[in-house]
């Protein structure tokens, strides 16, 4: 992490001075201090001090007129940090620290009651499911912007030919629109991955404390209600003491952000001369400093390299809770920047990759002249002599003698004349030809999510439908 000058002594105490009669030493708290990180959920920790200070008066621990002071206060600290008027002490040592601080030197005595019957273990826990309640949305939307985008792409290519590959060899003749909607489902089940994450953080852990709730009559479900969760946590100990939904987040985003990596590792491989399948826009592409003809696909292959990124986030937060004994331990406090990275990461290389192919062209002459060549038909002569009652394993061997004789005469499939297929198969007939064109092996294919036009099309409808239906 990045160094930040040095750290001296805050101007409030650490809420926890009162064991120690020394302070300190400089360097212990610039190495402890967590706000240069955790400083993005100032907005959160604000709006769950609100509900708890709510949520005080309500059970009467409080006064209405200390809560009133309190509300107001942090209601003023938001506004302030959103126009840039209250400027964050990062000297401070977390962001709990730095806003209950404000709010005491703001509205006096009545602001060192709001972390009453509540521990910084609870309140980050809050804070964190509150961050990422706000965050995980945002990513999603860009997910369906991305599917938009894809489906755009694929209405417009419904019967444009490119060869489909297992092992990098040629193999089935496709279209571009069933490759690009074959990324798009992909995409669906990372938005809903997310959405699952959801459900696993709509219970509130405030109330839990340190560990073993508090003696004073909070009221959880009323403060969850104010937050808009469904509920509260279950168990006082465990709510504290885990990071799960941290690491199952981390897990869904290195899923999405390794879904972006293939296709940027095809779109690098569709730029090259050798496919020139795609030509990416000179916005979303770089130069060379020595070689002045290079048109570089430099941003695919950021975010394929950033997937490492990604990956460390989430092994970072697996390693990191390993073997921490119950319940919180400093450790944790480790979790926002893996997790705040990947964050980050995942959603600027989700919006670029939008950008990026959004803007591309397509070489559909290309794609279709690659479709004549490596037998991609071959299966199609074998289904061929399936209709026409022969086995299917005796059939593949008929259509491999077949793709011998070519290999042998250096020619294609649809190149051998009829009196090749003949000695091969009495059940051949001359309509064999057009039955192996690229486009007729794509058309025939009409199995539910085939590459057939009219399966693509249907595919294309429930992708526009999917995106609607949650927009």
């Amino acid at each position: 992490m990045a160094q930040h000058g040095t750290i001296t002594q805050d101007n409030h105490a650490a809420l926890w001075h009162g064991r120690f009669e020394e302070g300190p030493d400089a360097q212990a708290v610039e190495f402890e201090t967590s706000i240069y990180v955790d400083e993005r959920m100032a907005l959160d920790d604000i709006k769950g001090s609100i509900a708890h200070a709510k949520m005080l008066a309500f059970t009467k621990i409080i006064s209405e007129d200390e809560a009133n002071q309190i509300v107001n206060g942090l209601e003023s600290i938001q506004k302030d940090l959103e126009s840039g008027s209250l400027k964050i002490d990062y000297s401070a040592e977390d962001i709990h620290s730095f806003i209950e601080a404000t709010l005491t030197d703001r509205i006096g005595e009545a602001g060192k009651k709001v972390h009453t019957g509540r521990s910084r273990n609870d309140q980050i826990a809050l804070d964190e499911r509150l961050y990422l309640r706000r965050f995980i949305p945002e990513i999603q939307n860009s997910v369906l912007t991305l599917i938009d985008a894809l489906t755009l792409i694929a209405k417009e290519n419904t019967e444009t030919l490119i060869p489909g590959f297992t092992h990098m060899q040629h193999a089935q003749p496709v279209t571009l629109a069933h490759h690009v909607c074959a990324w798009a489902w992909s995409l669906v089940r990372d938005w809903q991955r997310l959405e699952d994450s959801l459900k696993r953080m709509a219970l509130s852990p405030i109330g839990s404390g340190a560990l073993a709730g508090s003696g004073l009559p909070l009221n959880r479900k009323y403060e969850a209600e104010l937050l808009g969760f469904e509920g509260v946590t279950k168990n006082s100990l465990d709510s504290v003491s885990d990071r799960d939904y941290c690491i199952e987040t981390a897990s869904n985003l290195s899923i999405l952000q390794m879904h972006l990596s293939r296709f940027c590792e095809e779109i690098v491989l569709w730029a090259t001369t050798e496919f020139a399948f795609i030509d990416l826009s000179e916005k979303w592409s770089t130069g060379s400093s020595i070689m002045p003809q290079k048109k570089n696909p430099d941003f695919a292959e950021l975010i394929r390299g950033r997937t490492g990124k990604v990956y460390g986030d989430l092994f970072a937060l697996l390693t990191m809770m390993k073997a921490l004994p119950l319940a919180y331990d400093r450790d944790m406090q480790e979790d926002k920047e893996s997790l705040f990275d990947a964050c980050d990461t995942v959603l600027s290389c989700v919006k670029v990759f939008t950008s990026m192919i959004a803007t591309a062209k397509w070489n559909k002459e290309k794609m279709a002249d690659a479709c004549k060549g490596g037998y991609l038909n071959a299966t199609d002569i074998a289904d061929y002599l399936v209709c026409k009652g022969l086995p299917f394993r005796t059939a593949h061997g008929v259509s491999a003698k077949l793709v011998r004789i070519a290999i042998e005469n250096n020619c294609e499939l649809e190149q051998l004349d009829f009196e090749t297929y003949k000695e091969c198969s009495p059940l051949f007939e001359k309509d064999i030809f057009e039955k192996i064109t690229p486009l007729a092996c794509v058309q025939t294919r009409k199995t539910d999510g085939g590459p057939a036009a009219e399966k693509v099309k249907e595919q294309i409808e429930e992708l526009k439908q999917f995106a609607k239906n949650i927009k």
